[in-house]
């Protein structure tokens, strides 16, 4: 089972996002999921979180996930101390963040300028999305015909040219990261950190 957490404020569309993943990871025969939030009332501004599950076969547990393959932070400020605790051994954490990977000192968070890359096609910040395309670009229980379609059929019409070009932007902004990991640790030679891409990180394709 491929479990993502998403942690974010009221408002800034992460339930959204978790239930766009799972209905797009169930349009496969044979793939099934779940998405719900996390329990009590989402004021705009307050924490939040939500959850994905996907996997092979019916999904019968229903629990809110603790330790995740994917940890998604639409707001870099929740991000604290602690954060290795929700992340499964292999997992990633995706952060909304100018900053670049090396301020975190940590190989698992990856940044991505989602606030950047969404007002660019919608004209203000709404970074959920943004990680839909970075998850489909990572592990293989989606991909971005799926989530068009999502996103199309769990969308307002006039948000959809929007959405699929972010889901689209996002998705190559990672696999270009990919790729140039990949690079570097060729360079760099066969004992280099940097030789292990993000895919391979996960174990979430194959």
């Amino acid at each position: 089972m491929i479990e993502v957490l998403w942690h974010g404020r009221g408002g800034q569309g992460a339930f959204t996002a978790a239930r766009l993943l799972g209905a797009a990871a169930s349009l496969e025969e044979g793939s099934y999921a779940l998405a719900f939030p996390s329990f009590g009332p989402e004021r705009r501004g307050a924490p939040m979180r939500a959850f994905t599950k996907m996997d092979g076969r019916p999904i019968g547990d229903r629990s809110a996930i603790t330790q995740a393959d994917f940890v998604v932070y639409l707001d870099e400020t929740l991000l604290d101390d602690g954060w290795e605790s929700e992340l499964k051994p292999g997992g990633l954490v995706l952060v909304n963040s100018t900053q670049p990977a090396s301020a975190f000192g940590d190989g698992r968070i990856v940044p991505l300028d989602a606030d950047g890359i969404s007002s660019r096609y919608l004209g203000r910040p709404i970074p959920n999305t943004v990680f839909l395309g970075a998850l489909c670009a990572l592990c293989d229980r989606v991909d971005e015909q799926a989530l068009g379609q999502a996103v199309r059929a769990g969308m307002p019409a006039k948000l959809h040219e929007g959405n699929l070009a972010i889901v689209a932007a996002a998705a190559q902004a990672v696999r270009a990261m990919d790729a140039a990991a990949a690079f570097e640790g060729d360079l760099a030679g066969p004992d280099s950190s940097a030789a292990a891409d993000l895919v391979d990180a996960v174990g979430c394709r194959g």
